[in-house]
């Protein structure tokens, strides 16, 4: 188990949220896949629902704001300890502030930003509420990665806003994949390069016992799901909600 009660370190992956435009069939769909229960927000708060697993927030859903929105994602939200320095950073680096810096309630102080290739992610200075209590279990998140078709510009971005250091990944030297590092060392996900990526993204895994089952209860329950296969750090299927939006499940290889 990988409970948290304290926020996580700057530049640690901290929260992840999906705007989508029908709240109910979401809860059903994620619901079934993961077994999460929903403690569904007030209107007034735009019905942002909390995804609750031991009763503990893993994630959050709501109602898409934008009623023309036609692409839907999940966006994931660095830890910082000071949100406005670290959207000023992101602006000197190139990138753009989409919206904030501004204050949830007591929760935290939060901004979303734009990096130089295009990729959204947001920023969460901790309050109250901090962030992911469960991760790297399974039906929790387990990590995020960057794909793009531009590392280079990519990886002096988020060494600028983090702090990160980077490394080459030893084991698939076939693939531009550089590790991101907090300053501590510790390895917080990373970023593909790939030619062929029309758009740079965000990409978000969620831990699974069972990537083959978890594959099973998607499709049952509207979405669909490339086949499952291996790689070097386990058994991952890529699904697609039934709304579009595409995440990946990844569990452990068993011998």
């Amino acid at each position: 188990m990988s409970e948290l009660t304290t926020k996580q370190p700057a530049g640690t992956p901290t929260w992840i949220d999906l705007g989508i435009p029908d709240l109910d069939r979401a809860m059903a769909f994620y619901g079934a896949l993961f077994g999460w229960e929903f403690d569904v927000g007030p209107a007034e708060f735009g019905h942002y629902t909390q995804c609750l697993l031991r009763g503990r927030p893993v994630a959050a859903i709501r109602p898409n704001p934008d009623p023309d929105a036609t692409e839907f994602w999940w966006n994931v939200y660095f830890a910082t300890d000071d949100c406005d320095a670290a959207a000023a950073r992101a602006r000197d680096a190139g990138g753009s502030i989409i919206t904030g810096p501004m204050d949830v309630l007591d929760q935290g102080r939060t901004a979303i930003i734009r990096d130089p290739t295009g990729a959204q992610c947001g920023l969460w200075q901790a309050g109250t509420h901090i962030g992911c209590q469960i991760v790297n279990e399974p039906n929790a998140l387990l990590r995020n990665d960057l794909v793009t078709a531009e590392p280079g510009p990519a990886r002096d971005f988020y060494v600028a806003v983090f702090g990160y250091t980077l490394d080459a990944n030893p084991d698939m030297p076939e693939l531009d994949f550089t590790f991101l590092r907090r300053p501590d060392g510790h390895e917080i996900g990373g970023i593909a390069g790939d030619p062929k990526a029309t758009k740079s993204r965000w990409g978000t895994l969620f831990q699974v016992d069972d990537a083959d089952a978890a594959a099973r209860r998607a499709v049952d329950a509207g979405g669909t799901s490339a086949e499952p296969y291996d790689m070097i750090y386990g058994r991952v299927a890529n699904i697609t909600d039934p709304f579009g939006t595409e995440f990946d499940v990844g569990a452990a290889t068993t011998s």
